[in-house]
């Protein structure tokens, strides 16, 4: 018989803080896996949507910290440096950084200003008014989708050793795991 489950949490507040400290697990799962390979490999060009590891990493960077900058605008992240002087390293570690800082936003907000509309100035759509939780699930959908392209050029480059980084996986094994330790 399976064990009955009970609901962690009810608010949107709760779940939509655990999905980006969800989004920042996963970055680091794949982050971990991708610092073992050589760097050398960051900018072979492989097809996908963007060109190699460096640019899809850039990718998720970057678009976390536009949705991010909606929402808090005066404490973004320190300035970033110009990508082609950056280190691999430096690419993950701010991958981490933005995704760091969106879950610690994301943990302060209540349900009512998570569904407080603001102004968002979108590149090729427009100026529209957007609640804060339509920004955090598009925001980390898409950091999902970027995650398993890098996983699809990993396979393209011979790594076969990706990790799991499913939201399921994570609900069922690592945060209950975490909540009964």
């Amino acid at each position: 018989m399976l064990p009955a489950t009970t609901p962690i949490s009810t608010s949107l507040a709760d779940q939509l803080t655990d999905f980006a400290a969800y989004n920042l697990w996963a970055n680091h799962r794949v982050i971990e896996w991708l610092q073992s390979k050589p760097e050398s490999l960051f900018d072979v060009p492989v097809a996908s949507s963007f060109k190699g590891i460096r640019a899809t990493l850039l990718h998720i960077r970057d678009v976390e910290r536009l949705w991010l900058g909606y929402l808090q605008p005066a404490n973004l992240p320190a300035s970033l440096h110009p990508d082609a002087l950056l280190s691999h390293s430096e690419v993950m570690e701010q991958v981490l950084e933005v995704s760091t800082c969106f879950w610690q936003h994301i943990s302060t907000m209540t349900d009512e200003a998570l569904l407080t509309a603001c102004c968002c100035d979108i590149p090729y759509v427009g100026v529209h008014l957007i609640n804060p939780a339509d920004i955090l699930q598009h925001a980390m959908n898409h950091s999902t989708y970027h995650r398993g392209q890098l996983i699809t050029i990993g396979h393209h480059l011979g790594f076969t050793d990706a990790p799991m980084s499913d939201y399921m996986y994570y609900q069922l094994l690592v945060k209950r795991q975490r909540m009964s330790a």
